[in-house]
């Protein structure tokens, strides 16, 4: 990047020295750019190691620093033998993308979580190990534009399933319709799920517990006394992150924090668990910037080979 000016050249220095030194050039102009030695020379060494060109530290140190000061990461340049030129800029305010609701012209409807490769992964594994039967019911509660549910025939490319949906939002649940015609969508408040809706063989629950108005205990206990088949299975998911500009950040966020505070989600996490244990239930947690927590029957045999 010819013309970029430098504002450091970091070789030996400590990462409480780069940190606020890129957190203060990064606060006044909004874009820092700095050289450190490049990480794919010290492959297989730890962060701190030393190395002939200087202090090393992977990849991830610099994709962590950039999240954590609010910064793109832009593609890297070379700068020189065992150097690299790194490139934060500051993310533009945003609001996040459920200010304006769930509908399919709010920018939630942007999001597809199946391009995070952990949430895709990790998301497959939990569809595998309740692993509905062919032709089993399915049932996504808060489904949105229902883009989750194109996992369902990456898990089971070769098993028919039957999918129910239920949503708030009329636009949101008319955009699921859409996507999947051959569900059945309701238009619905989770808190009062009609009894005609039946058992499932699956049910999905993914970012909705912790929604305004919904009382985890009292949905969970509604879902396994009227709405699980007695062999079936269900996955939650605990948002464990926020959008910022288009970004994943890690870390639940709580009202007038700052910065992350995982207090809630892992109390809610915990409690479901520990709730679902109660009622004789194997529980699995998993996920990074949704968190996933998988239950099925006890007695079931848990399934291997669930990777994508």
């Amino acid at each position: 990047m010819k013309g970029t000016k430098v504002s450091h050249h970091f070789t030996t220095e400590p990462m409480s020295v780069i940190l606020p030194a890129v957190r203060d050039q990064l606060r006044a102009a909004g874009e820092v750019t700095f050289e450190v030695p490049d990480p794919d020379a010290g492959l297989g060494r730890y962060a701190g190691e030393g190395t002939p060109h200087g202090t090393h530290r992977p990849w991830h140190t610099w994709t962590d620093l950039a999240d954590l000061l609010g910064a793109h990461l832009l593609t890297p340049d070379r700068a020189g033998e065992g150097r690299v030129r790194l490139t934060l800029r500051a993310h533009a305010p945003a609001r996040d993308p459920d200010h304006a609701g769930y509908g399919p012209d709010g920018d939630w409807a942007r999001v597809n979580k199946l391009e995070d490769p952990v949430f895709l992964s990790t998301f497959i594994e939990a569809l595998r190990r309740v692993n509905p039967p062919p032709g089993g019911r399915v049932l996504a509660l808060g489904l949105n534009a229902g883009h989750e549910l194109a996992a369902l025939p990456l898990a089971f490319p070769d098993r028919a399933l039957t999918l129910v949906g239920v949503e708030l939002d009329p636009a949101a649940a008319q955009a699921a319709r859409e996507r999947w015609p051959q569900a059945t969508i309701h238009v619905a408040d989770v808190n009062a799920l009609p009894p005609e809706l039946g058992r499932f063989d699956l049910i999905l629950a993914l970012s909705l517990l912790q929604s305004p108005g919904v009382t985890q205990d009292v949905l969970l206990a509604t879902l396994r006394r009227h709405h699980l088949t007695p062999g079936g299975g269900l996955i939650l998911g605990y948002p464990n992150a926020r959008y910022r500009d288009g970004t994943l950040s890690y870390g639940a966020r709580m009202r007038n924090y700052a910065r992350p505070d995982l207090s809630l989600l892992t109390a809610d996490v915990t409690n479901a668990r520990r709730g679902l244990q109660k009622h004789d239930f194997k529980v699995f947690v998993t996920g990074k910037y949704e968190v996933l927590l998988t239950a099925i029957p006890a007695r079931a045999a848990t399934p291997t080979g669930l990777e994508l």
